[in-house]
Formats: C-alpha cells, structure tokens, sequence
C-alpha cells in the first residue's frame, strides 16, 4: 500500500495570519481574549488556543465589558463591528485579507447601485459577514435554479462576489446561469475564490487519477475541507472527511493500493503526521509527496 500526500494541502497564509493574531493578543493582553466565532474551522486549532485562554463566543453580549474580542478568518458583518464597539469592547480584526477585497466589493457595486449576487452557502460565516457589508440589495445564491428565481431592480446592474472556499466545479455551473440571466453581469477581474483553495482543489484533480482512496484532513464544518473530499468524488474516487487519524476505518482500506492524504486549508501538518503514522502501522510500504508548486504567500500581521 502506497501514500500519496497532496501538494499543496494544509494551512493558508489567512488561517497562518488569524492564529498568529490570537497568540499575540495573548502575549499582550493575558486570558482572557475572546474569539466571535470559531477563528478558524478546526477543532484541533480551537482546542489549542483554549488551552493557551482563548474564548470563543457566539453573542457579543457574552463578553465582558472592557475586553479584546477578535474577529475569525471569516469575517463579520458591519453592524456587528459597530456594535462592538457600542458594548465597550476592543476589537481586533482577524479576516482573511481576501475576505476583506470581497467585502469591498459589495460596498463597491451597491454604492452604484447594483443588486450583488453572492455566491455561496447560506448561513456561513462568511457569506453572512459579506451580506453585513452591503449598503444595498444583496442575494445569496448556491444553485442555477436561485439564479432564475431572482428577482432585481435592474438585470443591467446587477454584479457577483464568490464566497472564498466554494468549489471551482459548482461555481462554473453557476456562473454559466448568471450569464444566460445576466448578460451585462459585472464581474470581478479575477475570480474571488482564493488561491489556496484553487491550489488544493486542483492538487486533489491531479492526484485522483492514481489514488483508489482520499483522505481530507479537516473538520467537518469546513468548507474548503469539504469541496476537497466532493472534488475527489466528482472524479469517481471514494473520499473521506475526517478531524483525526482516530477516525479512519480500517475497512476503508481494503482493496485500496494507493491513498491520497491531503488537507483543508485550516487543518495543521501535525494531523497529517498523526494520519500518515496511522496508515503505516496498517500496512503503508511506502510515502512520497506529489510533485506541486510551493505556496510562498504571506499575509503580514499589525501588532495588536
């Protein structure tokens, strides 16, 4: 039995920046600090962080007055900033820096008037922070069927953002109803969909074609994890989402000459490791990385 690592897999410079953030708010400021949301969609990051005093919230309410709160990698809506500061906290922004080029498109397209089509997945954190930046009609819309339904002022001003971590393959479909729908549809000069979720998803098209099964490192409230784990079905390979190595099955392997192991964007090397460790001590001959481009992107982080 053979392993094949996906390159590149793992963390993105995003989820690198916003961990980077919460330990430096907790060598400046001690635990507490508080986190509004998950800072990124991985138990073991948040098991971490807690451990070190991080707080991880859901309302703003639930946060003492006086205290840091920070802002995740997936941002958050305008009036939950503003409101923030209205309940005396500090606050330190934590999003994506791509998460932010999408939010300020939104306000871009609205303050000329333009219905901005987001698509995406309804109730994620971060197609809910983009709607929070609108200043005007926004509509979330994850399949061709909503595109048809949509009802906007002008079908000549009308404009998209793209949620960061959707798949390239559902995307494409979409994008073809948009424009049957919209012919004038203002698009952004580059697609909105991030480099490192691109990256993984191609690795993962590439490696399908010599691997019988896939493993994907990632929680399974991760989006990018997820598009990972769908890519590789969409190429006939079995796949499997899991948090850990605890969680692989050994009848997954049976028949299975080569398994690929690769890793959402969010999940750390260590539980690659941990997954490789597993697949040796059941029967794994070999391990070898695929060939791929490294990923040298940095996003720089200001001093809380």
């Amino acid at each position: 039995m053979e392993v094949i690592l996906a390159k590149p897999r793992g963390f993105c410079a995003g989820v690198k920046r916003a961990i980077t953030i919460v330990r430096q708010a907790l060598d400046k400021y001690g635990a507490p600090v508080y986190v509004l949301h998950e800072i990124v969609h991985n138990t073991h990051v948040l098991r971490e962080l807690t451990g070190m005093g991080a707080v991880f919230v859901e309302n703003l309410e639930a946060i003492p007055v006086g205290s840091v709160v920070i802002f995740s990698a997936h941002g958050v809506a305008l009036a939950t900033e503003q409101k923030a500061v209205q309940l005396g906290l500090r606050t330190i922004d934590a999003t994506c820096p791509l998460v932010s080029k999408v939010h300020r498109r939104v306000m871009r397209l609205n303050r000329i008037g333009y219905d901005v089509l987001v698509l995406g997945h309804q109730g994620h954190p971060e197609v809910i922070g983009t709607c929070g930046h609108a200043t005007g009609a926004v509509h979330v819309v994850s399949s061709p069927e909503e595109v048809n339904l949509l009802q906007v002022a002008d079908p000549g001003r009308v404009g998209y953002v793209t949620q960061t971590t959707l798949s390239l393959d559902d995307t494409r479909d979409l994008l073809v109803a948009i424009r049957k729908r919209f012919p004038d549809i203002s698009e952004p000069e580059r697609t909105d969909i991030c480099y490192a979720t691109t990256n993984r998803q191609n690795a993962i098209r590439e490696l399908s074609a010599d691997i019988d099964l896939l493993l994907v490192v990632g929680s399974k409230n991760s989006s990018n994890s997820n598009r990972l784990r769908e890519v590789a079905e969409h190429q006939g390979v079995t796949a499997r989402l899991i948090d850990h190595a605890g969680e692989i099955e050994p009848a997954w392997l049976r028949g299975a000459e080569r398994i690929g192991v690769s890793a959402g964007a969010s999940a750390p090397e260590v539980l690659v490791a941990e997954v490789i460790d597993w697949l040796r001590a059941h029967g794994a001959s070999t391990v070898r990385e695929m060939e791929g481009d490294d990923e040298n992107v940095v996003f720089a982080v200001t001093p809380c």
